[in-house]
């Protein structure tokens, strides 16, 4: 099921399992397509489901000390063209719903729904863009560190003791993203677009997911996005790990989603 090609001479990892309309998932900051472990098989009895590595993430190399938005969505184009895959849907958690929203603007014609997962179509705040260059400090100075402390926080903080093992896990494949993956992520979430016009105008089915303990975006200024717009919202009572701290409500809401675009 792994496979692997090239893209501008730069090795990209991803799976494919199933058949029927084509899932892409994409994952989150720090993530692998190992995150989608458990959802893929929950998912892939009526679909085609591609999960990819992004740039610096997994088993895909870098590219560059910066990797934008736009370059990881051209690199998800890429992949689709090599599997022969004209329209698709996109999951993407996190940093992959920044992504899926720049393939959305690259390329709306292949699009026929997304799915932000703990995600948002602002732009980062000046603030946030502080915390970013902030990041890229502490990363360099003491990796592991920066590692343990942001995944831990992922999670909300009533999830932590009750889901600890898995942490560890999350944990351990985070460990894998080498030091420039990690740099060239937080450089490219920095300058991306706001691209909240995009769910007030999108042509196909839009879902956001978002948790009320959230630390990463905050519920209440992230559900402000979709007002006037046809984005259905979900909303789960834990954190920014939906795919762990509330799966199985998160396959029930994707197989609902999936089943009517079916």
């Amino acid at each position: 099921m792994l496979q692997s090609i090239y893209f501008k001479n730069t090795k990209i990892s991803f799976s494919d399992f199933g058949k029927g309309t084509a899932v892409v998932l994409l994952h989150g900051f720090l993530e692998n397509q190992t995150m989608w472990t458990e959802i893929i098989p929950e998912i892939s009895t009526k679909n085609r489901v591609i999960a990819i590595d992004l740039l610096g993430h997994g088993a895909t190399e870098c590219l560059g000390y910066i990797h934008t938005m736009e370059e990881q969505a051209t690199l998800v184009h890429h992949v689709l063209q090599h599997l022969k895959i004209e329209k698709a849907i996109l999951i993407g958690h996190s940093m992959g719903g920044y992504v899926a929203l720049a393939f959305a603007e690259l390329y709306p014609e292949c699009i026929k729904g997304i799915v932000l997962q703990n995600s948002t179509s602002k732009a980062d705040s000046l603030e946030r863009m502080k915390n970013r260059d902030r990041a890229i400090v502490v990363v360099k100075q003491n990796y592991a560190a920066f590692i343990s402390m942001s995944i831990a926080n992922l999670f909300s903080e009533a999830n932590r003791e009750r889901l600890a093992e898995i942490i560890e896990q999350v944990k351990l494949e985070a460990l894998k993203t080498p030091l420039q993956g990690i740099v060239a992520a937080l450089e490219g979430m920095k300058i991306r677009k706001d691209r909240e016009e995009i769910l007030h105008e999108a042509s196909f089915p839009v879902l956001l997911i978002l948790g009320k303990k959230d630390s990463v975006l905050n519920y209440d200024e992230n559900k402000q996005q979709i007002l006037n717009t046809k984005v259905e919202l979900i909303s789960f009572e834990d954190g920014h790990m939906s795919h762990f701290e509330n799966k199985e409500e998160l396959v029930e809401s994707l197989n609902g989603f999936l089943n009517k675009i079916q």
